[in-house]
């Protein structure tokens, strides 16, 4: 006789939920079932609970793609994925019809959780190890990473990109440099990038971190992107905004600025080998072209604010940096061999 009501309770939402959770995997439910469904997930928080708990590792194990729950969870409904200028066709998966035998279910926990543990224990020894993952780009040097998960990261002149990834979370942090990111979608594991001053959460789209030295600026041009400030104080909740695509928030220690627009061509004109600015204030042109230079140029307080404008190759950076010199009527000071100052030509 179970002498805990509270643990076999616990074990029998579980059961329920594994069955749910297969059904809901094959595919072939009614519209009667879905209902069915939706009333026993609605009975009790214990039956939240469990399924919440089986779907997570579900997802864990890759599966969570094939199961029809978007019309039950709206909020899980990937947008669509862009590749190349193209729209990728979901890839209708066939179904899987499981009779669910009296043993699945009356079987117990143990049969759903030794079916599941097994699966774990494989990708778990698998992918046993959680050392840090360290990427590095040299002056020059654009390079474009695979992830494990499926992401692809692609990383600008001068960058440093850290990756820790565990069963629960996606984990990363931009130290310096630029990255772009096209993350693959997982709903039971969130992807996450640290950068300067901005904690940034997704599930799956497609954005672009700009780290700088006062600021971090996030463009978004696929999907949505949860930006918020780094937490300071224990106990208080940092500020946040959630970003949609063509959308761009700069974070800093003074916290986050108004939501602007952007465009595809301005978030990632780096990544086709140029650098477009519009109306570019200098001092933002020049934390740009900085990436790419051997020597790090600034301008004079005075000048930070005048405005730039125009289509410059990456891969001659000290031309483009003449090129700006002269539309300005500016003069570069060089008397240190570590920094270049701009500033207004004198009369």
């Amino acid at each position: 006789m179970n002498s805990n009501p509270q643990s076999q309770t616990s074990d029998e939402s579980l059961d329920q939920a594994c069955a749910w959770v297969a059904r809901l995997r094959s595919e072939a439910m009614s519209s009667a079932e879905k209902h069915e469904f939706e009333a026993w997930l609605s009975a009790s928080e214990a039956h939240r609970q469990a399924f919440d708990e089986v779907v997570e590792l579900w997802g864990d194990l890759g599966a969570l793609a094939h199961m029809p729950i978007d019309q039950l969870f709206p909020e899980s409904v990937p947008s669509p994925h862009t590749q190349n200028g193209k729209t990728q066709e979901k890839k209708r998966v066939q179904p899987i019809h499981w009779g669910l035998p009296q043993w699945f279910i009356g079987g117990g926990l143990a049969t759903c959780g030794v079916f599941l543990a097994v699966w774990v224990g494989l990708q778990w020894l698998g992918n046993s190890k959680t050392d840090q993952q360290i990427y590095i780009t040299q002056l020059g040097e654009i390079r474009t990473i695979s992830l494990p998960d499926g992401s692809e990261v692609k990383l600008n002149s001068n960058s440093e990109f850290h990756v820790s990834f565990s069963r629960k979370e996606r984990q990363t942090q931009l130290l310096r440099g630029e990255a772009f990111f096209d993350v693959a979608r997982q709903t039971a594991r969130p992807f996450t990038v640290a950068a300067g001053s901005a904690s940034i959460r997704v599930l799956g789209t497609e954005f672009n971190v700009e780290l700088n030295p006062k600021n971090t600026r996030v463009s978004v041009t696929e999907g949505k992107v949860s930006v918020s400030e780094t937490e300071k104080t224990p106990g208080l909740t940092p500020d946040s905004v959630t970003l949609i695509k063509n959308q761009k928030v700069s974070v800093s220690d003074q916290g986050l600025t108004q939501v602007q627009r952007t465009s595809p061509e301005e978030a990632t004109d780096w990544t086709r080998g140029i650098l477009v600015f519009e109306r570019t204030p200098l001092k933002e042109a020049l934390q740009e072209l900085n990436r790419y230079l051997a020597t790090p140029v600034v301008a004079a307080p005075q000048i930070e604010g005048r405005l730039v404008s125009g289509t410059f190759a990456i891969s001659d950076p000290d031309n483009t940096l003449e090129a700006i010199t002269t539309a300005l009527d500016l003069q570069q000071d060089r008397s240190n061999n570590n920094l270049t100052i701009l500033s207004p030509k004198h009369n």
